[in-house]
């Protein structure tokens, strides 16, 4: 392995890491200040002990969040200096949005919100959590603005060697991007919503804080299964824009290498090693591709054979994630809306066993996250940004190999390190349950009302 892939290896393990705790800081954010909402509405302790408990998890998850996304912008200059000087015109000026605003806003209202606590009115307290999850959702979409020009790069021109942006308003309404942002953040939220159902199934199993966690259970049943059907439907309108945008990337998806009109999708398939036809086995849904990818049945669905070799993307890790992404999405829904279903009709305590199974799901979510950012990124290959600049062509041209090397074991250390502390963290306090005495918790506003 060269300069350059070991340069790819260490941004994908370090953003795949950074990744971990992105969707649970997007979700819990939301559901932490739905809590305190309902608080404020209902003066119900209850809500105060569960926004305390919910909201200190989130924290712990934030703190982790920032100190490895800011690692990975680093890389830009170590490692893909060629890509920055080619691209830094049009790529940075989200970026700069994102952390003068959005994350500017998210450190500010954090504090304000940590040590607000009985120091600041009920509702400016409030108002602090939700300036807290709006700047983290914005703060998302920014960065998915970054990536998606990548993806679908649009108004800029190449000049003097490089790329300039012309036309901001068209890097800020690129479908590709918003449509990955909608799904992205959906995605999260499910992330969050079965983190609170696995914990809160953890505590009902043994019977600790029945009240609280039963309406932590209900909370995050509705928030996932509205979450799980958006990440559905956007979803679709995504693949939609993919076939547009990426038809290497959509071919590799479903593994189609010969272009045809009323493609059938494969569900079951062992991709052909030598090319030579679709698959080694397959069963297959008629016309199914064509109307997912162009909502027609007789469209035309264009093979990998249609394009050069150079051009197209590996395709097993791209086949095997989306269909991984894709099962899992479906398995989502499914748990979510019996989850639902349970705690409309107050039986969720009589449901030992899918407590338990809801308490083994928490990772899952975190791994399809993971499974949609292969078939991302994986699938733009060799692209760095797609049909301007291959990814060999933006490596920074000084780096050696030991150097890299050395860059690479300090971030696996440091984030293995980080990774175990944050696992620590969060279970030494999902196991210890919420405070029972919150009185110095309250606002002045409370206490002398």
């Amino acid at each position: 392995m060269g300069v350059l892939g070991l340069s790819r290896l260490q941004f994908a393990a370090t953003g795949a890491f950074h990744f971990i705790f992105v969707p649970l800081t997007l979700g819990l954010s939301i559901m932490v200040a739905w809590m305190q909402t309902r608080y404020y509405r209902t003066g119900d302790e209850t809500y105060l002990r569960m926004t305390k408990f919910w909201g200190k998890l989130f924290l712990i998850n934030f703190a982790l969040g920032v100190v490895t996304g800011i690692t990975m912008e680093f890389q830009f200059g170590m490692n893909w200096a060629e890509y920055s000087k080619y691209v830094g015109d049009i790529f940075g000026a989200p970026l700069a949005i994102e952390a003068t605003v959005a994350f500017f806003l998210e450190s500010v209202f954090i504090g304000v919100w940590i040590f607000g606590w009985n120091k600041i009115s009920k509702g400016l307290h409030l108002m602090s959590i939700w300036i807290v999850a709006l700047a983290t959702n914005l703060s998302a979409l920014w960065i998915l603005i970054a990536n998606g020009w990548m993806q679908k790069p649009v108004g800029f021109v190449l000049r003097n060697g490089r790329a300039e942006m012309v036309d901001f308003m068209a890097l800020v309404t690129n479908p590709y991007a918003l449509l990955k942002f909608g799904h992205q953040i959906v995605s999260g939220y499910t992330v969050a919503a079965f983190f609170v159902l696995g914990i809160s199934a953890w505590h009902l199993l043994r019977k600790n804080e029945t009240e609280l966690f039963k309406k932590s259970f209900k909370m995050a049943a509705i928030f996932g299964f509205v979450s799980t059907i958006l990440v559905a439907v956007i979803g679709d309108f995504h693949t939609v824009e993919v076939v547009r945008s990426q038809p290497t990337k959509f071919a590799a998806m479903e593994s189609v290498w010969n272009t045809e009109r009323g493609a059938g999708m494969h569900l079951l398939l062992i991709p052909d090693p030598a090319h030579e036809r679709d698959a080694v086995e397959a069963v297959t849904i008629p016309k199914m591709l064509s109307i997912l990818s162009h909502h027609d049945p007789n469209a035309e669905v264009k093979g990998l054979k249609d394009f050069p070799l150079s051009d197209r993307p590996p395709v097993l890790p791209v086949f095997l994630g989306f269909r991984g992404m894709v099962g899992l999405g479906f398995l989502f829904i499914l748990t979510s809306f019996f989850a639902l279903l349970l705690s409309f009709k107050d039986r969720i305590e009589s449901a030992p066993m899918f407590l338990k199974i809801l308490v083994f799901m928490i990772p899952l979510p975190y791994i399809a996250n993971q499974l949609g950012w292969i078939v991302a990124e994986v699938g733009r290959q060799p692209w760095i940004v797609y049909g301007v600049l291959r990814t060999s062509d933006a490596v920074s041209k000084s780096l050696t190999m030991s150097q890299v090397t050395v860059s690479f074991v300090g971030f696996v250390l440091l984030y293995g390190l980080l990774g175990v502390i944050d696992i620590y963290l969060l279970i030494k306090y999902a196991r210890k349950g919420p405070d029972i005495d919150v009185s110095g918790f309250l606002n002045r506003s409370e206490q002398g009302e």
